[in-house]
């Protein structure tokens, strides 16, 4: 019989189709190209095979190809009768991913693993800046991805793809030192795997080490050009490594050359959601000039995410529109309260705050964003993400404290920033925050 990347047995007669799927596995778990390519190969070699047209499904759901994820997932169900019961369980789940169903995939996967815990790609679901646990608007589930981890760590030893994510855990529950040690480990096994680079860069970030994470990345980018769909995402890292070394105009060229959305080969949620963020960060930084870019960004939000309902997607959104289209922010706005009401905003309330607190500081009301924002920042691990990714609104928070004079509040959330990592530009935040704090 043939069998995946992780011992688990394929209905499949197939050698070449099970191949196939294996090397798309690989691509999948490394953040790889390729991946898609694979799975179609796959279901060539064996019109019959379940798994590979589920996995092509959860491609396309992160290229924002809905009817074309949909209908390879609905394939996916009609094969089913033939697989085994492990593969119906892992069809069944993935599809809930796909088809909007999160929570019920969530508990799927919890406990699928419990008796298949080598079922990876199961297991990856769960985790990561945009996986399960993530986007499931738990505040604690940086330590939920970790716990999950802990509890099959024994399944799989010295494995490259479980020690990258291990890496990763660690690292966004607040042990950078282990994430990076264990993200170490995983690299030599598989120097093409970008979740590994991803991991890597958040360990140096978490520990302060910008330049570092700059000649890493700088430097593993030149090696593995454009070969992985995190390509876009990993040049953003490089550009707030920049923005720390206080050069945000080299932070400005990054995003103009391998950043911006025109064109870009790479999933709509990580472009949008990148390019919206780190001209916000540009703004924070004193850049002019940027109402051309937003402007791009804004009609790249509007294509992909017309309405509300992704809710990273939506608190992004209010980067870009609080500045293009107020109207539209205000439209986005009711509709996820409508959504809050209706119990499908899985944050709740705190990510409507966030993008009216982004709305106030837009319309130069820092008094008023401050006053937004105060009660925010213990939740803002809610809507997901990375540490990285979420510090956008601390800095926020941080800047309107500054210009609305409210410099003990400022030096407060930076100071707990700097005793957990060192931060030149937090230190400069931190000497702008005392005088003010004391007049």
């Amino acid at each position: 019989m043939n069998r995946d990347n992780y011992d688990l047995p394929l209905t499949t007669a197939s050698d070449r189709a099970a191949a196939y799927y294996r090397d798309g596995v690989d691509c999948m778990l490394s953040a790889w190209n390729g991946a898609g390519d694979a799975f179609d190969r796959a279901i060539a070699e064996d019109p019959g095979f379940a798994l590979p047209y589920v996995v092509r499904a959860r491609i396309h759901q992160m290229n924002m190809e809905i009817a074309e994820a949909r209908a390879k997932a609905a394939q996916a169900r009609q094969l089913m009768a033939a697989a085994s019961p492990r593969e119906r369980r892992h069809v069944e789940i993935m599809a809930a991913t796909i088809e909007g169903q999160p929570m019920a995939a969530l508990s799927g996967a919890e406990q699928h693993l419990e008796e298949h815990p080598r079922d990876a790609l199961i297991l990856s679901l769960l985790l990561g800046a945009f996986g399960l646990y993530a986007f499931s608007g738990r505040a604690d589930h940086d330590a939920a991805k970790l716990a999950v981890c802990q509890r099959h760590a024994s399944h799989y030893g010295e494995d490259w793809w479980f020690l990258t994510y291990l890496g990763w855990s660690h690292t966004e529950a607040g042990e950078a030192n282990i994430g990076r040690t264990l993200t170490e480990r995983a690299f030599p096994m598989r120097p093409a795997n970008a979740n590994a680079a991803h991991g890597l860069s958040h360990a140096l970030f978490e520990q302060g080490e910008a330049e570092t994470g700059r000649a890493f990345l700088s430097s593993w980018l030149t090696t593995h050009e454009q070969g992985s769909f995190l390509h876009g995402h990993l040049c953003w890292h490089v550009a707030l490594t920049a923005i720390e070394a206080g050069d945000p105009d080299a932070a400005l060229d990054i995003y103009q050359r391998q950043i911006r959305p025109t064109g870009s080969p790479y999933p709509p949620l990580n472009v949008f959601t990148d390019t919206a963020s780190l001209l916000w960060r540009l703004s924070l930084a004193g850049v002019p000039g940027l109402e051309p870019h937003r402007r791009e960004v804004a009609a790249y939000g509007e294509r992909f995410f017309p309405q509300a309902g992704a809710h990273f997607a939506d608190v992004h959104y209010a980067l870009v529109a609080s500045t293009t289209n107020p109207e539209g922010l205000q439209a986005r706005l009711a509709q996820m309260e409508a959504r809050a009401a209706g119990g499908k905003l899985a944050p709740g309330e705190g990510a409507i705050g966030l993008c009216r607190g982004v709305q106030a500081f837009a319309e130069g009301d820092h008094e008023r964003a401050v006053r937004i924002l105060e009660p925010l920042m213990p939740e803002l691990a809610r809507i997901g993400g990375s540490h990285a990714q979420r510090e956008l609104w601390e800095d926020t928070f941080i800047v309107a404290c500054l210009r609305a004079g409210h410099g003990g509040k400022a030096a407060q959330l930076i100071s707990g920033r700097l005793h957990r990592r060192p931060s030149g530009r937090d230190a400069s935040w931190l000497q702008e925050a005392r005088p003010a704090a004391h007049s």
